[in-house]
């Protein structure tokens, strides 16, 4: 492919894909089954029940070889259970990255505490191991590393940073559900792994959270803080006595419905992944040496997988490129797939260090920003504060998440990326 014989497609020449897509976008797979499930909920009234959410938070404790599992409402209130107990409260610090859904740290705001964010590795996307330990403070309480767009953290030496200081490690799993870290389940690493199981995460459910842990004491914290028929239950003796009522003020029990379609589509789950695995590596395989482009996920042979790659992403390069922004190089490349059903967008999430809402918005009434209300300190991290964070938008992207491995098809997404790179000189 040259220069010379091609013509682009945002500048009037044939598309790349010409393949019918068919259903290789469609998510989450629902069936005969998950239909089932549900109407047996529905038709003995038992939406608002406890039963099947109980047998799904068993099942989800066997899959993940894990002594405790609690389900939530959202993957946010997991979060925000899961830091609640392990400790986080009124004016404490918990380290995180910044370009993240917000559902990762803004809950610490109702537990009277902050977020200070870490730069993150420009290579995984994860919080950098390597700028976390000079950001601890007396106040730091926990660290908590997002397995961000499935791309898992580099967990070892967060981990003896953790040890050494006497910090919580909670994992945000939300974009990794069964993703490995060196053969490790993410969640099931640190102190507690809590994550989100909406409709759109590779684990679906509808609407719905959970967080798993080994530690009695974090379960039922976590129990006590959201889950009011749960407190009769407890044991712990500090907890015991507080049975009726939810500590946090907070209702998160699990939708029924969402339970009964979690279960199904757990059972399904690991064959599942492995056929979104295959067909990710092997649009990465193909894309190998193609220039300004690089694929965003483990070594292989690293004992670390993406799990099912949910908001996969690619890494970009541009100046090998000759300069050419990534938005540029995502038209061209959306134009070459135009009518297949997806079209590529540059960046991730926004940064959250950078958003109003965590640098001016009073949200309590406090007289001054939340972010700082009850610190001893102005910690809030302005423009340049995070240079490679802030760099992250202009070199990452968005990649078609392929739900069966259809190599023919997959091939033309993977060609249409390569002819856009190696024609980027059109776009100059």
């Amino acid at each position: 492919m040259t220069t010379a014989a091609v013509q682009l497609a945002v500048h009037g020449g044939p598309r790349t894909l010409t393949a019918d897509v068919g259903d290789l976008f469609t998510w989450p797979i629902v069936t005969e089954e998950d239909e089932a499930a549900v109407l047996e909920v529905l038709r003995r009234g038992a939406m608002s029940g406890t039963d099947v959410t109980h047998l799904f938070e068993s099942e989800l404790a066997d899959w993940f070889a894990a002594d405790h599992v609690l389900c939530h409402n959202t993957g946010t209130s997991a979060i925000h259970a899961a830091l609640w107990a392990a400790g986080v409260g009124r004016g404490d610090e918990v380290i995180s990255q910044s370009m993240t859904f917000w559902g990762s740290s803004l809950q610490l705001y109702s537990l009277g505490a902050t977020v200070v964010f870490a730069e993150m590795d420009p290579l995984t996307l994860t919080l950098d191991p390597d700028d976390i330990e000079h950001r601890i403070t007396e106040r730091t309480k926990a660290i908590l590393p997002v397995h961000y767009c499935g791309h898992p953290t580099d967990m070892d030496p967060i981990l003896e940073i953790a040890r050494k200081h006497g910090l919580r490690v909670v994992e945000d799993v939300s974009h990794a559900q069964g993703g490995l870290y060196k053969g490790r389940l993410l969640g099931t690493i640190g102190d507690v792994g809590a994550m989100s199981i909406m409709s759109g995460k590779s684990l679906a459910c509808g609407e719905g959270g959970f967080l798993v842990t080994d530690d009695e004491e974090i379960y039922e914290r976590a129990a006590a803080f959201g889950h009011y028929e749960r407190t009769s239950r407890l044991g712990h003796p500090e907890l015991k006595p507080l049975a009726g009522l939810p500590l946090g003020g907070c209702k998160y029990r699990m939708h029924q419905l969402s339970s009964a379609v979690g279960r199904v589509q757990l059972r399904h789950y690991r064959g599942r992944i492995e056929i979104i695995q295959e067909a990710m590596n092997h649009f990465w395989d193909r894309l190998e040496g193609t220039p300004g482009i690089r694929p965003h996920r483990p070594a292989v042979g690293s004992g670390s997988t993406m799990g099912g790659w949910y908001a996969a992403r690619g890494l970009y390069l541009p100046e090998e490129l000759g300069g050419l922004p990534v938005a540029s190089f995502c038209k061209a490349v959306s134009a070459e797939i135009e009518g297949g059903g997806f079209s590529v967008s540059p960046g991730a999430n926004i940064l959250l260090h950078l958003h109003p809402v965590l640098n001016e918005a009073d949200v309590y009434g406090d007289g001054k920003p939340t972010r700082i209300a009850f610190s001893d300190r102005d910690l809030r991290q302005p423009q340049g504060s995070l240079p490679v964070t802030e760099s992250l938008p202009a070199r990452c992207y968005s990649i078609p998440w392929f739900k069966h491995c259809r190599t023919e098809v997959i091939d033309q997404f993977a060609d249409a990326f390569r002819k856009v790179a190696e024609n980027a000189d059109q776009l100059a």
